[in-house]
């Protein structure tokens, strides 16, 4: 990705495994964009709101696991959702889940793309794919509303 084309990232995901996972795929395919993670929602507001020692600058997307102790990913999107500041945040959903039921709430709270963990391909190569693509050609907001 070009220096114009710089996004940071939150990946709020409580599994370890799929956030180191995560970590090597960028690595190896040479996608070098700053990445955050946190274990729920309740940490991912507390670093959106600036509560935390970890700077989360803009632009940015969030990858988003649905479930999660504490403030699951439903919950968390609707807090983003009613905050004027975190409105206009693009949210991708990186889940297990199938469930219709999960993703139209997802859509009704305006994710950008609901993923399944299982269709993204060895090592999150569709993940990569779609966010280096999205980055390329999508302009996203870089001052809060």
């Amino acid at each position: 990705m070009s220096p114009h084309n710089h996004v940071n990232l939150l990946v709020v995901e409580d599994n370890e495994v799929d956030r180191e996972a995560l970590r090597r795929a960028f690595k190896r395919h040479g996608v070098h964009q700053p990445m955050i993670d946190v274990d729920d929602g309740v940490e991912a507001l507390a670093v959106l709101r600036g509560e935390r020692d970890l700077p989360l600058g803009r632009p940015y997307l969030i990858l988003l696991d649905l479930n999660m102790p504490r403030m699951n990913g439903l919950e968390l999107l609707g807090e983003i959702r009613r905050d004027p500041r975190l409105k206009d945040s693009v949210v991708f959903v990186l889940t297990t889940s199938r469930a219709d039921e999960d993703k139209a709430a997802a859509y009704g709270q305006n994710v950008a793309g609901y993923l399944v963990k299982g269709d993204l391909g060895q090592n999150f190569a569709g993940l990569l794919e779609l966010i280096t693509a999205y980055c390329k050609v999508v302009e996203l907001p870089v001052a809060r509303a």
